[in-house]
């Protein structure tokens, strides 16, 4: 059975648990309505992406 000859010190253990992190998805401003909306995306709140009507957005 395999078993490691040296302890891993705690900077190589956290080196490796760096790549496990997860990242915040980017987020800008709608040019239409200024409305927070995830980029390559339709906005959630007017229905545009990329300055064209996409989505009919009815209120509630």
């Amino acid at each position: 059975m395999a078993v490691p000859k040296r302890k891993k010190s705690k900077s190589r253990v956290r080196m490796h648990r760096q790549t496990h992190r997860t990242t915040v998805p980017a987020a800008k401003p709608c040019p239409n309505c200024g409305a927070v909306q995830r980029t390559h995306r339709v906005c959630t709140a007017c229905g545009y992406y990329r300055e064209r009507q996409v989505l009919t957005i009815t209120a509630e």
